[in-house]
């Protein structure tokens, strides 16, 4: 079954069971979207905040700054996206930066980016614990109250929350709001430097000492794309139009220097001989299309099986893995989180700075007009980035 699709069914039957159980589950109801509070998860925060308050409060007046550079970076990054996009509009080159859902197993014909489901729910949960802790722990160490902590589920976009006691944040000075807001997207920085760190040791260490390149591996078949009923994941790619392939670089050299659009590729793999006509890619028309998403194969080396088995080799790899997803994500998300409009934590960030040095009227009239102006770039980037690609999937 189509991966997106199974969200949507998961979501209707959460939706479902949340309207018939609501009192039971505790569950809030607001339209289209459900909250679900508790007490819990608070004595943790606070443990964490008293370790040392001083600490945290000079971590984030660093973070603060490092915000401030992120929100700076995301405006101009959003801006020249809509500048290529227009550019490649009007020369008809189809090469416009595109954009992606983060929803792990997707795979939308067209998207730069597919994130692997099992690393990827990992990475988001991850995130999203991480991030609303970051909140919860400056709060407490400023001496703001948390009133509860839970999930949220609006439409079908996944989230979490902190509810802050409204009285102390109105109380705090402007420093303090500035460190709490700012905590979210600095701690999510945080864990994906941990997590690129991780990764940088095993890339470099282990797994080129356990590991080698064995053929190319399908890691998904795009839906309604050339390959789909003929080539499956899992299978295992070694020859293409008569060009040995023994890993993703011969792939990517093969795809790009010795094809082009429309023509028929035979692919041997461990399950037998499939030809696909290929197309061009969705936003490069260009560049040969197979449909396809793929990664080196790789075996552990028989000298490294020998001395440690299967299982260690094969385990740190998935923990590679996981630790990129875990980086990139957390540093994508914190950045778009930094994105001066609200509800973001960027927008109030910004209110906030705006609130030094101008009237709240002032401030109130220039974050709405932002707002509306970001919103609708980001609004219109991604409508021309996922929409055709959605479309074909679901065609």
């Amino acid at each position: 079954m189509n991966v997106l699709l199974s969200y949507v069914i998961l979501i209707v039957i959460i939706y479902i069971l949340a309207i018939l159980f609501r009192d039971r589950l505790k569950i809030d109801i607001y339209g289209p979207i459900l909250m679900r509070r508790t007490q819990k998860m608070r004595g943790w925060i606070d443990f964490i905040a008293k370790l040392s308050p001083r600490f945290w409060r000079w971590s984030m007046n660093i973070g603060i700054p490092i915000a401030i550079l992120g929100m700076i970076f995301m405006v101009y990054t959003i801006i020249m996206s809509l500048v290529y996009m227009i550019q490649s509009y009007m020369v008809q080159t189809s090469s416009a930066p595109a954009a992606s859902l983060l929803l792990p197993g997707v795979d939308i014909p067209g998207s730069p980016v597919f994130i692997p489901i099992v690393s990827g729910i990992i990475a988001l949960v991850l995130l999203m614990v991480v991030h609303e802790f970051g909140h919860g722990i400056l709060a407490r160490a400023e001496g703001v109250k948390i009133k509860s902590i839970g999930v949220i589920l609006a439409a079908i976009l996944p989230g979490a929350f902190v509810e802050l006691d409204e009285k102390d944040v109105e109380k705090a000075k402007k420093s303090v709001r500035l460190r709490i807001y700012a905590a979210g997207s600095i701690f999510n920085i945080a864990l994906a430097g941990i997590a690129f760190t991780v990764v940088l040791i095993l890339s470099s260490s282990f797994l080129p000492y356990a590991f080698q390149p064995n053929g190319l591996t399908i890691t998904s078949v795009t839906p309604n794309g050339p390959a789909e009923g003929v080539l499956k994941e899992g299978m295992i790619v070694t020859n293409i139009n008569g060009f040995q392939v023994k890993n993703k670089t011969d792939y990517t050299d093969l795809i790009l220097n010795k094809t082009k659009p429309g023509d028929k590729l035979t692919y041997v793999t461990d399950q037998g001989t499939y030809t696909i006509t290929s197309t061009g890619q969705p936003h490069n028309a260009s560049i040969t299309y197979p449909g396809t998403r793929s990664e080196t194969h790789l075996v552990v080396k028989p000298e490294v099986s020998t001395k440690y088995g299967e299982i260690l080799p094969w385990f740190l790899y998935y923990l590679s893995d996981v630790g990129y997803w875990v980086f990139a994500l957390n540093l994508v998300v914190a950045l778009f989180n930094l994105l001066p409009f609200k509800p973001l934590d960027g927008g109030i960030i910004f209110e906030e700075l705006l609130g030094y040095k101008l009237s709240k009227e002032w401030v109130d009239r220039i974050v709405s007009s932002v707002t509306m102006v970001m919103i609708s770039i980001v609004a219109f980037l991604i409508i021309y980035s996922i929409v055709p690609g959605i479309i074909q999937m679901v065609a």
